[in-house]
């Protein structure tokens, strides 16, 4: 499980912030060497890894590798590092009680078995003793409650979800602890296809989960000398608005990419503040994702607002956008190796384009609640989200500025709901146009920006009527 690293790199000064991170190249080259032990393994699903290294007594470096969850229904693979806690033996208390609960399937028995399986799952989180860089161990339920101090929350979420502690980071951490290893950094990957509901990308760093690993890592991380977070390390640009046109009731803005919309958790600086200095008592009647720039409007007054607002719940304000999707992730599966002849597997690779020129994407959408702000598609529970696309151009060899991606294609999107995230995933989503947007870092790769653009805004003046049509023709 302690896997040498053989390399000249040297070692960061201070640990890894999980939750935004760029992967230190000790971390690139330990994610490779697992990419090619998952390579000979037979592996028929996608799955979160994880590379730690570590410097062991002898100072020398190594790295240690884990999975989230299970893999392939086991939890002992070689190779990688053990779960926090087994649950997974055949003789153990937790399956032998599992089986008594999945035999009692008399309606008479409803309410024991309700009872059996919360006391099994408040069992199983009190063998979870979760230690940190001091040396010190706590229950994990105790770490959890405790990272809530809100009442709200507390009452909401008394309990950790269940899989709290069997993500890669506290397997890694409580390991390396465990044998006396200094942590030096760390990275996650997605490898395999991607699950039904959200959006993963082959062979993509991604950071750690904040609904069940934000409480988990802050207790574990305690001890290290970690990165700080660089969403508030660097604060925000102090980026402007551009107004394209005002009179006495209404103003229509420009929003630059990387600006905020309203304050939000990175920071206070948004467009709606800038507005409120500028014009005070003005409201912001719709919103823009932070990397998305293009056109936006706001009211003078609260009745210009209530209609404006009107309009966007009859869907009555027309609005297109303009993105740039990358096409070398279109269509892109993955072959398991040595995996059946016949298997619903295609290998990922970079295919020409194909989609129709015209057409309409429907995927309903919810928020994903242990990985805010990331949204799943959910036809059960899901929101409706409808977005019509046109193609513009086809792909070409024209990159975006400072971009390494090739054939970027660029398309009109026309949203007929207003969803969070809903462009970015209807794009992304292998059952939308299996293109992420250039610069997605949730659903696709990183680039110098989103090139996401609200170029076209159509509207109905609430105070004279006329039908008001504004464009601002995209920075890229």
């Amino acid at each position: 499980m302690l896997h040498p690293l053989h390399t000249d790199i040297p070692a960061p000064e201070r640990f890894t912030y999980p939750f935004c991170y760029e992967p230190h190249p000790l971390c690139q080259l330990a994610a490779k060497e697992v990419q090619q032990e998952l390579q000979r393994m037979t592996l028929t699903e996608g799955k979160m890894f994880g590379v730690l290294v570590v410097e062991a007594p002898d100072t020398k470096q190594y790295f240690l590798a884990a999975y989230s969850g299970l893999l392939e229904g086991r939890n002992d693979w070689p190779y990688f590092v053990p779960p926090v806690y087994d649950a997974q033996q055949p003789d153990g208390h937790f399956k032998q009680e599992e089986r008594l609960i999945s035999s009692m399937r008399d309606d008479s028995q409803r309410e024991e078995r309700r009872q059996r399986s919360q006391q099994l799952q408040l069992w199983l989180f009190d063998q979870y003793r979760l230690m940190n860089a001091h040396g010190e161990r706590r229950r994990l339920v105790d770490v959890w409650q405790d990272y809530h101090c809100s009442a709200r929350i507390r009452r909401k979420y008394p309990l950790p979800p269940g899989g709290t502690g069997d993500c890669c980071a506290p397997k890694l951490l409580q390991y390396a602890y465990s044998q006396g290893l200094r942590p030096l950094c760390m990275a996650e990957f997605w490898w395999g296809p991607s699950p039904k509901t959200e959006v993963r990308q082959h062979g993509q760093f991604y950071p750690a989960c904040r609904g069940k690993c934000k409480p988990v890592l802050t207790w574990m991380l305690q001890g290290l000398n970690v990165d700080p977070n660089p969403e508030e390390a660097f604060g925000q640009p102090r980026l402007d608005i551009t107004v394209v046109y005002e009179d006495n009731h209404l103003i229509i803005i420009n929003k630059p990419s990387g600006l905020l919309s309203v304050p939000g958790r990175v920071g206070n600086y948004s467009v709606a503040t800038i507005l409120s200095q500028r014009y005070p008592g003005a409201l912001l009647a719709h919103r823009l994702d932070m990397g998305t720039s293009g056109l936006m409007v706001a009211a003078k007054s609260r009745d210009v607002y209530r209609h404006l607002q009107q309009q966007f719940s009859d869907h009555t304000i027309a609005k297109r956008y303009v993105a740039l999707l990358d096409t070398s992730l279109h269509n892109s599966q993955f072959t398991m190796h040595n995996a059946p002849l016949g298997d619903v597997r295609r290998r990922f690779a970079c295919e020409e384009c194909t989609l129709p020129q015209k057409g309409t994407i429907s995927l309903p959408l919810l928020c994903d609640p242990i990985n805010r702000p990331r949204q799943v598609v959910d036809y059960e529970r899901g929101k409706p989200a409808v977005t019509d696309y046109e193609i513009l151009t086809p792909p070409s060899t024209l990159l975006p500025p400072h971009s390494t991606l090739h054939a970027p294609l660029r398309i009109a999107l026309y949203p007929h709901t207003g969803r969070t995230h809903q462009l970015r995933m209807h794009c992304a989503h292998p059952d939308g146009l299996s293109c992420p947007i250039v610069g997605d870092e949730l659903y696709g790769r990183p680039a110098d920006r989103l090139y996401l653009h609200a170029d076209r805004l159509e509207l109905t003046h609430p105070v004279t009527g006329e039908r008001m049509t504004f464009e601002q023709p995209a920075p890229f």
